[in-house]
């Protein structure tokens, strides 16, 4: 039984790798840390506390609800996987594009225990790019490695927000910038991708 899992688990493993790689990528949790700082500046430790605990619970189950029922929502709006990838990939390229240049997000002052869940959790956590990136692993890399590749990357997230003072210490505000430009670019490699893909299928 042992070996049947351990070969199961080896089986999924590069599907594994690639979405936890490509969600990383969109998520970005390390190039957003200059805009979680300056969401929670005004905020006490444990007002802090509360809301990324908040945003990481809000944005799992968010992306847990699109990584389970992505392919009902698919068959629902009988939409092909084809032009979800083409339009998909559009919109990853403009979301690359916006953060190449320097788009930055501003939000009005708010209560703490709304700043985790809107904006942190949805839409810098959980925005159109992990939306479209965790139905379109459904399709490409199965239901298990994109379930698996979503906790996975909200573990990384909740400890990168829990150690968020020093990671940005250590970064700077320059070392993040550059980080959140570079993950950009594999956005928008991601995004032609799946453009490419989309079109060449939707043709034949």
């Amino acid at each position: 039984m042992d070996i049947e899992i351990t070969v199961s688990l080896l089986s999924i493993l590069p599907s594994l790798i690639k979405g936890v790689i490509s969600l990383f990528i969109i998520v970005d949790p390390v190039g957003n840390i200059p805009i979680f700082i300056g969401l929670t500046q005004k905020m006490n430790k444990n007002q802090r506390d509360r809301t990324f605990k908040t945003a990481v619970v809000t944005g799992l189950l968010l992306l847990l609800a699109f990584a389970i029922s992505g392919q009902q929502i698919l068959i629902f709006f009988g939409i092909s996987i084809y032009s979800f990838m083409i339009a998909g990939g559009v919109l990853l390229l403009i979301i690359s594009i916006r953060i190449l240049i320097g788009w930055e997000w501003r939000e009005a002052e708010a209560a703490p225990e709304s700043i985790g869940a809107v904006p942190i959790a949805c839409p810098l956590l959980v925005g159109p790019g992990a939306i479209t990136n965790t139905i379109l692993n459904l399709q490409t890399i199965g239901f298990i490695p994109t379930l698996l590749s979503t906790v996975i990357i909200f573990i990384i997230v909740w400890l990168i927000l829990r150690f968020i003072d020093p990671i940005y210490m250590f970064l700077g505000r320059t070392g993040s910038l550059v980080i959140s430009r570079v993950m950009a670019m594999f956005i928008a490699a991601i995004a032609i991708q799946y453009i490419l893909v989309g079109m060449y299928h939707s043709g034949t």
